[in-house]
């Protein structure tokens, strides 16, 4: 990898970044009653599309917005704004990455099928999230958050506006848990908007539709798993090279599962929920490949997964495939609404790197004279991989990303030295199972966690 070509300033990306912080802090106070510190936010991001598609309607919205006089299309066209000026720095950003992956990008449009939702789900959706543009963050209260609610219930048994129910559903409870808005000290300010946005484009109509999907054969081979972990939900998504059956170029895929979980089961246990779903993670986990026959596939690269269309394969070690499969392996394209700074994360192989821990506990690696901050907070209690071990490795698999202005690196595995004797460590190695003690006891403790709740649930449900 050419990581000195991650170096150095992304044209433009400065200014598109001002822009977005400018719209984000008129926010803030709202735009029913713009303040003199927020009231050119809505008029940046009207001069930063100028020339664009987007420019008579941008205009048209940061005028009504500065004077206080903004309805719901108006609205849409900034959220529209903003999201087009960060998915043009995701597009630079990820540019730069792939010249320094040495990779070729995908060409496919990505394209979706429409459906037919309920039109007015999504108008009272966009008639929520523009009330809360309009009192802005230092304004909610938990009458205007509690509106939410009967949306989403209403949403969430059709499966064509789930995606914008659950975002609905997520930003409501942490909007409710900043409450009132005029006593918070501080809000996460990127992040809201980021959510704001994304829900009013999520309410026109093909916005959410179903990506179309073909299908593919071939070896699928693993080189590790991301985790994410939080009270109530847990997920994970394999990232893998895909050899066609056809002999074409291979393909960087990714498959995902998520499921809903006790706040009890932590750590390795949630293994326990996710393994009944997708047989791909005991192999990924135990470094084997996988067959693949008709499995659906997006433009986008994931997986639609289905055990029904795999079979167990031979043996597969990660770094192999990470050191001769994945320079070749073609990238996948991204579609319009993912595109945006945090969703990239491209996998890498890096080696020849010097390891240094600072007095703050931020470990860092040097590669070809760049300094990559290693996010440590990623790596998975869900797994033996731990910030020490990716200290003293001499070779990563790693997720590039971008974060506060500058590139990092998640490890998904690293080679180490224990016992005078290289050993790969994976944080997803103990997805099959595993005799590793820690393990043991966690999933252990996740078993009984499951036995007493479905114990109280079939109580309940007697009573």
């Amino acid at each position: 990898m050419r990581a000195d070509l991650l170096a150095g300033p992304v044209e433009g990306l400065d200014e598109a970044l001002s822009a977005v912080d400018a719209f984000d802090r008129a926010l803030v106070a709202g735009l029913l009653r713009p303040q003199p510190a927020g009231a050119d936010g809505p008029a940046r991001l009207a001069d930063a599309v100028a020339g664009t598609p987007l420019a008579s309607r941008v205009a048209e919205a940061a005028a009504k917005a500065g004077a206080g006089a903004a309805g719901e299309d108006h609205f849409v066209a900034l959220a529209a704004a903003r999201t087009a000026l960060l998915g043009s720095v995701h597009d630079a950003l990820l540019i730069r990455v792939e010249e320094a992956a040495g990779r070729s990008r995908g060409a496919e449009a990505v394209s979706v099928t429409a459906g037919q939702p309920m039109a007015n789900l999504p108008a009272a959706a966009r008639a929520w999230l523009s009330e809360l543009a309009r009192c802005g963050w230092q304004g909610i209260d938990h009458e205007v958050v509690s509106g939410a609610a009967e949306i989403v219930s209403a949403m969430l048994p059709e499966p064509s506006l789930r995606r914008l129910a659950v975002l609905l559903d997520g930003f409501a409870a942490e909007l409710a848990a900043s409450c009132p808005g005029a006593s918070a000290e501080r809000f996460p300010v990127r992040r809201w908007a980021d959510l704001w946005s994304r829900g009013m484009l999520l309410t026109v109509p093909g916005a959410a539709a179903t990506p179309v999907t073909g299908t593919v054969d071939g070896r699928l081979l693993p080189l590790g798993i991301d985790v994410q972990e939080h009270a109530t939900a847990a997920q994970a998504q394999v990232h893998a090279v895909l050899e066609p059956a056809d002999g074409s170029a291979p393909r960087i895929v990714r498959a995902g599962v998520s499921v809903p979980k006790p706040d009890t089961v932590l750590g390795a246990g949630i293994w326990q929920l996710m393994r009944p779903h997708m047989s791909l993670l005991a192999a990924a986990g135990e470094g084997r490949s996988m067959h693949l026959t008709g499995m659906p596939v997006t433009a986008e690269g994931d997986l639609v997964w289905s055990d029904e269309y795999a079979r167990p394969g031979e043996p597969a070690e990660a770094f192999a495939t990470a050191r001769v499969a994945l320079p070749a392996a073609t990238a996948p394209v991204t579609a319009p609404l993912d595109r945006h700074p945090a969703r990239i994360a491209v996998p890498v192989f890096l080696e020849g790197y010097t390891a240094r821990t600072d007095d703050d506990g931020v470990l860092t690696f040097t590669v070809a004279g760049l300094d990559l901050v290693v996010d440590t907070d990623r790596i998975p209690a869900a797994g033996p991989l731990t910030p020490e071990a990716v200290a003293k490795s001499g070779a990563c698999i790693a997720l590039i990303r971008w974060d506060a202005g500058a590139f990092g690196v998640q490890p998904l595995a690293v080679e180490t030295t224990v016992r005078k004797k290289v050993t790969a460590v994976q944080a997803g190695a103990w997805a099959g199972g595993t005799a590793d003690k820690a393990g043991v006891r966690a999933e252990k403790a996740a078993t009984d966690a499951a036995k007493v709740l479905s114990e109280r649930a079939g109580r309940l449900l007697r009573k």
